[in-house]
């Protein structure tokens, strides 16, 4: 395979188990863990969980990175598409309320040939970076139900600096485009769980609550209320952050207060969260 899904267009060479592109991966998909989730957005996790698989490797390299030991380590088991297809099955036979597929995107390929041989009754989440190529979504088109996409960045220099990723703001305001014209308006079922729409994430990093408030412009001048926003207050510095200076260490309440009040201010509709989520106990453990 001559791999150019990602929006870094690597021409790169990709065999079943190895690759030269930047996410330096085979075509085979690479997971880290299988599970219900109850640490998504009240209306994706519900009270039965999210039926998530953690995808290993990722086409950014934020070196904060929350899920360091498998974004950049690459650690995880690799199966087939129809391994993938079955634990789509199993998950779906615990009860959870969707399957969520996190950082898929290099995978895409074998994403969809999963989804030729067994497509859940259950809607099926999109859980990624952003930094995603519009013409890899509009594969996905009919099968995925709601996207998840970061939005990390006002700026590419900054996008640049932490995450490698040039013509960020573009890239993922036009993936985002995609995402909502693939599903429209946000619709729940009667017990307040999702079935169609767009969430945009959006992390809080310490010393950057301008970046934040900006983002948060950007998403209401080219979005408005037809997307959610969920307002993250996660940030604990992992992998080369703690080397850096501005992001070596927690946002504080002032700063989170100071986005927060720009998001009410905006109107924009979502969710925030508790600064107690800021801890490494919401890491998941990576069982592979």
């Amino acid at each position: 395979m001559i791999c150019n899904i990602c929006p870094r267009k690597c021409n790169a060479v990709r065999t079943e188990h190895s690759g030269n592109g930047f996410c330096g991966i085979g075509e085979l998909p690479v997971v880290a863990r299988v599970a219900p989730h109850f640490g998504e957005e009240p209306c994706i996790s519900g009270t039965l969980g999210s039926g998530t698989i953690f995808f290993s490797g990722c086409t950014l390299k934020c070196i904060y990175c929350q899920n360091y030991e498998i974004s950049h380590y690459k650690k995880g088991k690799t199966i087939t598409p129809s391994d993938l297809a079955d634990c789509y099955k199993s998950l779906e036979q615990q009860g959870v309320h969707n399957i969520n597929l996190v950082t898929a995107d290099h995978f895409a390929h074998a994403i969809v040939k999963s989804f030729e041989i067994y497509k859940p009754r259950i809607p099926v989440v999109y859980n990624c970076s952003g930094y995603t190529s519009p013409k890899t979504l509009k594969m996905m088109d009919g099968i995925i139900d709601i996207y998840l996409p970061d939005f990390k960045y006002s700026n590419d220099a900054l996008a640049i600096k932490y995450s490698s990723a040039p013509d960020y703001v573009n890239t993922a305001t036009s993936a985002i485009m995609e995402m909502l014209f693939q599903t429209g308006l946000p619709k729940f079922n009667d017990d307040g769980i999702m079935k169609k729409g767009v969430i945009i994430r959006h992390l809080i990093l310490p010393s950057h609550t301008r970046n934040s408030i900006e983002v948060l412009n950007i998403i209401n001048r080219m979005f408005g209320n037809q997307v959610m926003v969920s307002l993250m207050c996660q940030y604990i510095p992992m992998g080369k952050a703690k080397e850096c200076n501005k992001i070596n260490r927690k946002i504080t309440k002032r700063e989170y207060d100071k986005v927060k009040l720009e998001m009410i201010s905006l109107g924009l509709d979502g969710f925030t969260q508790e600064l107690s989520s800021a801890d490494t106990k919401y890491v998941p453990i990576w069982d592979f």
